[in-house]
């Protein structure tokens, strides 16, 4: 089979060459927009969330049969396109949450606890912290948008510091027995909650989820953590929003150098450990299409319904 990864790093290119031997593999360090200038004959392409995959695209694709995004996200796939077609789709679900949900926590204490600046001047021998003065976690209110593998991880971490947990989510999980959380719907959280982290994918249902009507139901002092994508929080939010924003994405960059936010640039899933379980779980993807096998992230089904009435799985 002839198969395309865009988007490749070494690693990668080592991994999957050992464990697909016998596969005409093309690898490619640029995303399928900058690589792909003219017709190929790839049945199966894999590729990462910085190739957008759009009509014009699958138009020099002609013998694509397979499509898989080594990530959970796919907001950068055109579904209703790729359905249209009869292409199998797959990503990669469940690989991100620890990783993911301690990074969340990692900009949660930076804002409670201003390390980063602390660091900071004791590297510029300025050993001053009295204007440093945090707050504590325990006890706090943490809200969760999403109980998927993401925020299950996150509530977990969450009942560690001894913070209360509620969470809005598309179906309640034996998760919010286990550990008592408040289940409630989304205004009713946004009300009540010291901390808002956000664990959704982006979906037609979830794009601009938090809404100016939404925000103002957020408290004062509340911190709104998103590690999922952008869009979910509105445009126009992320430059009139009061309220301490720890992101490590963003729907506008010119939010970055206000004082009150903390941005990584979309790392939170980049660890050794999530790294491996994406290329493990890419390779079993294309392992079962291969010999003919039911997908084990199989998109096409959500693909059918994210343009119906379906409001998209939790992260």
């Amino acid at each position: 089979m002839k198969i395309a990864f865009y988007e490749s790093k070494p690693e990668e290119k080592a991994f999957f060459s050992e464990r697909l031997k016998g596969h005409d593999l093309h690898f490619f360090e640029g995303t399928i927009n900058e690589e792909l200038r003219s017709p190929q004959d790839f049945e199966a392409v894999s590729l990462f969330v910085h190739s957008r995959v759009t009509d014009e695209v699958l138009e020099l694709l002609p013998k694509l049969r397979y499509l898989q995004t080594r990530s959970t996200g796919y907001d950068h796939i055109k579904c209703q396109s790729l359905y249209r077609r009869g292409l199998v789709v797959s990503n990669v679900a469940g690989y991100g949450g620890p990783a993911v949900a301690e990074f969340a926590f990692s900009l949660l204490l930076n804002a409670t606890r201003h390390t980063h600046e602390a660091l900071k001047r004791s590297k510029e021998g300025n050993f001053d912290y009295h204007d440093l003065k945090g707050i504590e976690l325990y006890g706090k209110r943490i809200g969760i948008l999403g109980l998927g593998t993401i925020g299950s991880r996150m509530a977990y971490i969450a009942k560690g510091f001894g913070m209360e947990i509620s969470a809005w989510s598309r179906t309640k999980k034996p998760i919010v027995e286990e550990l008592g959380i408040d289940f409630c719907d989304l205004d009713a959280l946004l009300a009540k909650s010291d901390v808002v982290m956000i664990a959704l994918p982006l979906t037609p249902a979830t794009t601009d989820l938090i809404d100016e009507e939404r925000a103002r139901l957020l408290k004062k002092d509340a911190i709104l953590v998103n590690v999922a994508r952008g869009e979910i929080i509105a445009k126009a939010l992320y430059t009139t929003l009061p309220n301490i924003l720890c992101l490590d994405v963003t729907a506008d960059p010119a939010c970055i150098k206000r004082a009150n936010v903390l941005y990584t640039p979309h790392m939170a899933y980049y660890t050794e450990e999530a790294l491996h379980r994406i290329m493990e779980i890419s390779l079993r993807n294309m392992q079962a299409f291969i010999e003919g096998k039911p997908l084990p992230n199989c998109l096409k089904l959500s693909c059918e319904r994210e343009y119906g009435a379906h409001q998209g799985k939790d992260r």
